[in-house]
């Protein structure tokens, strides 16, 4: 059982590394071909969509990093390993995404006040293309998307940036037919939006994982009444605390009070059981009787 555990697991591994690198390579040829499109036809669109494909690929790149130093081992100086990364890595490139919706907005509002004519048809053709690409990148993550929120990001921003070349393509379009080369600055705001909105959930969960709050679709109060339920030796459990290792592995302390230390054991097992179906892996219960009182520390709390 164990041997086909580790050979799913070491298969999921290798899956996503190739994603990971086919999403670069990909994306990095894309960019080129975007950003010096986009500077020879004068588009803001294809121009502020190129800088969000670079960032992207920027993206991809440190999610690989943070992919690879996840399996490092734990040493004596980092006791979990490099797993931590994978929540930095994310809340980085948070952050960056965050900084192009500002730059794309403030450089769209310039070409609105100072419009030049476009070549549409220039910009619907590198727009398909990055449709094509853009959504066979979101494909090669589909799979392993509910698996880690790296995984998760790099999904979403396949997803909008095909989103996003469909709306550019509409722009080329619309400019070929019409000859309104406004249309492009406006499209470049959309885009600022999509970014947006596609970004600032993986970036307050991100944030909020980097300050060691509690993961999504985990409450506190569930599992403690959860457990009190199930196991009829344990009188309260109090000072319970939740954080993520990492973006695919979490943990808890808690303090666990019982009417006799001599269940201590199997309780603890139970606990176990329990918790690992709420994805929580890594468990330290510190066992009270009733009437005893816990360590404080100068705060007051327990310890």
């Amino acid at each position: 059982m164990f041997e086909e555990h580790n050979h799913e697991h070491n298969h999921t591994i290798n899956r996503l590394t190739k994603a990971f690198t086919w999403g670069i390579v990909l994306n990095i040829l894309f960019v080129i071909v975007e950003l010096s499109t986009g500077i020879i036809v004068n588009s803001m669109a294809l121009i502020s969509d190129a800088g969000h494909n670079l960032i992207d690929v920027a993206s991809l790149a440190l999610s690989l990093l943070a992919f690879k130093l996840m399996q490092v081992k734990p040493s004596e100086k980092y006791t979990y390993g490099y797993k931590k990364s994978t929540i930095l890595v994310t809340l980085v490139n948070g952050c960056a995404l965050l900084v192009v919706v500002g730059v794309v907005i403030a450089e769209s509002i310039h070409k609105i006040a100072n419009p030049q004519p476009i070549e549409g048809d220039v910009i619907a053709w590198v727009a398909g293309v990055g449709i094509i690409i853009n959504a066979f990148t979101a494909w090669l993550f589909m799979k392993d998307k509910k698996r880690d929120i790296n995984v998760k990001g790099a999904y979403l921003h396949m997803i909008a940036d095909t989103l996003v070349s469909v709306g550019v393509l509409v722009s080329g379009i619309a400019i070929s037919l019409t000859g309104w080369s406004i249309i492009d600055p406006l499209i470049g705001i959309a885009i600022a939006v999509v970014i947006f909105l596609s970004t600032y959930s993986l970036f307050k969960t991100s944030l909020r994982l980097s300050l060691d709050g509690v993961p999504e679709g985990i409450n506190p109060n569930d599992i403690k009444n959860i457990i009190l339920k199930y196991e009829p030796h344990i009188i309260d459990i109090h000072h319970i605390h939740i954080w993520a290792i990492s973006t695919t592995e979490n943990a808890l302390t808690a303090h666990i009070v019982v009417n006799s230390q001599e269940n201590n054991e199997d309780i603890k097992h139970k606990i176990k059981n329990i918790l690992e179906k709420y994805n929580i892996q890594h468990i330290t219960l510190e066992f009270e009787l009733e009437n005893e009182k816990c360590s404080t520390s100068l705060d007051g709390s327990c310890f």
